[in-house]
Formats: structure tokens, C-alpha cells, sequence
């Protein structure tokens, strides 16, 4: 049934939004006694000042001897190999020469205030460039859009596996991106190729913006943190989780060394890592 502009209907309920305005009815206040009322601004989070917040800083090292990297066979896919200038490897424990472990998720796991904390930003991307995940390790927010690139412009295929999200099983068979999101916290997600069974990956999904992932030198950063106690989070997807506490006050810098070793190896809490296959068929990755 077509519906019909009613110009007299329009100002009645004009006329009663500025009455319950005047009133006091406009909008609720919120956890912090603030008006809801605003427009759009109405449901933007609070601001933070600067000037009550300090940063966290640390080094995921790892001590002892790792272990050998997995030749990885690309034989089938020389479109994907020619693109590794050295032979492709799957090197789970990757330590610098001083130590430093990379792929460490640093997360603030306790001690967050109970509040929104705005909108998750702009999309990350999730690439698949020579029959591998880039980033291997990476953290988003809930609500986040990732944009999955294939870039190798052949068959691939993303199998996410989470347990407290949706997850999703997708073919991309030539250069193209597709646009996923998980909508609740959870630590973490793998994904995987179906078709190529080397390919795996792991996704941080977090309510907060306090996360990091440990860089090729084992360093991290995590800034804007409201001054207060937290407990820090570590997770490895070979060498299990730790967790420290460290106190942030206001404009300074608080430090969170990690030093892992292999006590805890496989003890993540995924389970098993995936197993490598050299085969091209679908289904060629399992856990």
C-alpha cells in the first residue's frame, strides 16, 4: 500500500519531541550521568583524556634452543614459491638473534574499566601473498571488518574456526577480496586452507583496543592505557599463555617482559598445531 506524506501529522509530532525536550524526556543519561541526548554524537564513548593515561612496553623473548623450521613443499604452486626468495619454511617458534620472539598476542586481559570504548576504526587487512598468511598473527576489534585479499590469484580457500564467533568457509579462486567480522572477544581464532594445508593463520578478537603482536625483534607497545592495575596477557601458539600484572600511572611507561621457553609447548589454548601437508586436494589441513 503506497503511504502518503501527512504535513499535519508531521508537526503534531514535532510539536510533542519539543514538549518531552523541554520536559526532560529527550534522552536517558548514561553510566556516567551524561544525556544520551546529541544526535550523533549521542552515542559516541566518552573521551579519554591523555593526560591520565601511560603506555606498556615489552620483549617476548625466548630462551633455549627453538625448533627446526618445516620445509614446506610448494612444488604444486610455483606461482606461490617463485615468490619466497628463499625456500619456503613454516618456522612456528620465530626468534630474532638476540632472542626476541615474534607473533607473541599481548593483550590486556584484567583490570578495564567496564565502559564503550568507541567505534573499532578503520578495516585490517588479512593477505594471502605467496600461499601465506600476512600477517601469520594479528589482532582486531569485535565488529571489525577484515578485508581477506588474495593476491596470489589462485584457488584459495579461508576456513576460520572459532568457538564463541561464526565462523566462515570461503573460496576465493582468483584476485579478489571478501569481508569478514566476528562479533564477540575471544582469543583465538585459526584459519587455515582447506587447500593448501601449510596455510595457517590466527586472528585476536578483542572488545578493547589494548592489544599488540610481538614484532620480528620480540618487541611490543601498547598505549593510551587509563592509568591502573592490569594483568597482561601473552599468547603463542606454540608455547602456551602467560600472564603478568603491571601498574600504569599517568604519562609514564610500564614494562612487560615475557621470557618463554619450551615447558609449555603445545599448551596454547587451540590445541594441536596444525599438521603440515604437502597436497594440493581441499581438506588437506587438520588439526
Amino acid at each position: 500500500m503506497r503511504k502518503y506524506f501527512d504535513p499535519f501529522r508531521l508537526a503534531a509530532l514535532s510539536g510533542a519531541a519539543a514538549f518531552l525536550v523541554a520536559c526532560g524526556g529527550g534522552g536517558d543519561a548514561g553510566a556516567d550521568g551524561a544525556s544520551s541526548e546529541g544526535g550523533a554524537d549521542a552515542d559516541a564513548a566518552p573521551a579519554i583524556d591523555p593526560a591520565t593515561t601511560g603506555t606498556v612496553v615489552g620483549t617476548v623473548t625466548y630462551t633455549g634452543s627453538a625448533p627446526a623450521p618445516v620445509s614446506i613443499d610448494m612444488s604444486e604452486e610455483p606461482a606461490c614459491a617463485e615468490k619466497h626468495d628463499d625456500a619456503p619454511m613454516r618456522v612456528p617458534v620465530r626468534v630474532s638473534g638476540d632472542g626476541g620472539l615474534a607473533n607473541g598476542f599481548v593483550y590486556i586481559k584484567e583490570g578495564l574499566a567496564d565502559r564503550d570504548w568507541g567505534p573499532p576504526g578503520g578495516d585490517v587487512t588479512l593477505d594471502q601473498e605467496g600461499c601465506e598468511y600476512i600477517p601469520h598473527v594479528m589482532g582486531v576489534r569485535a565488529g571489525q571488518d577484515i578485508e581477506i585479499v588474495n593476491s596470489d590469484g589462485l584457488m584459495h580457500n579461508i576456513n576460520a574456526g572459532p568457538e564463541l564467533n561464526r565462523g566462515f568457509n570461503i573460496n576465493q579462486p582468483t584476485n579478489m577480496t571478501s569481508t569478514r567480522s566476528f562479533a564477540r572477544q575471544e582469543i583465538m581464532i585459526p584459519v587455515r586452507c582447506d587447500v593448501h594445508g601449510w596455510m595457517e593463520g590466527y586472528i585476536g578478537v578483542m572488545e578493547h583496543p589494548f592489544f599488540a603482536v610481538s614484532g620480528e625483534d620480540g618487541t611490543f607497545r601498547i598505549e593510551g592505557l587509563p592509568a591502573g592495575d592490569y594483568t597482561i596477557g601473552l599468547w603463542h601458539e606454540e608455547l602456551g599463555e602467560r600472564e603478568m600484572v603491571v601498574t600504569v600511572a599517568a604519562q609514564e611507561e610500564a614494562t612487560a617482559d615475557f621470557t618463554l621457553d619450551d615447558s609449555t609447548a603445545g599448551t596454547a589454548s587451540l590445541g594441536e598445531p596444525l599438521v603440515i601437508h604437502h597436497s594440493h586436494a581441499a581438506g588437506a589441513a587438520s588439526r
